[in-house]
C-alpha cells in the first residue's frame, strides 16, 4: 500500500477520534451543568407556592360563598 495512503487515513482516523472524543467531553459537561442548574429547585418551590395560594384562593372564595348563602337564607327569614 501507497504509504502516503496509510498516512492520510491515519490522519482522518485521528480527526474523527479527537471529534468525537470533544463531543463527548461536551455531552458530560452539559449533563454536570444541567444536574448543577438550580432551576429544579426554584421550579418546586415555585410549584409549592402556587399550590399555596390556589389553596388560600380557594379557602377565600368558599367562605365567601359561604356567606353569602348565609346571609341570603337571613333574608329570607
Amino acid at each position: 500500500m501507497n504509504l502516503a495512503l496509510i498516512h492520510d487515513r491515519l490522519h482522518i482516523k485521528s480527526f474523527w477520534e479527537n471529534r468525537i472524543s470533544a463531543e463527548n467531553q461536551h455531552v458530560e459537561s452539559e449533563e454536570q451543568r444541567r444536574t448543577k442548574s438550580a432551576l429544579k429547585k426554584l421550579r418546586g418551590e415555585w410549584v409549592v407556592r402556587l399550590e399555596n395560594r390556589n389553596k388560600n384562593l380557594k379557602k377565600l372564595n368558599d367562605n365567601f360563598v359561604r356567606k353569602a348563602k348565609a346571609e341570603k337564607s337571613a333574608d329570607q327569614t
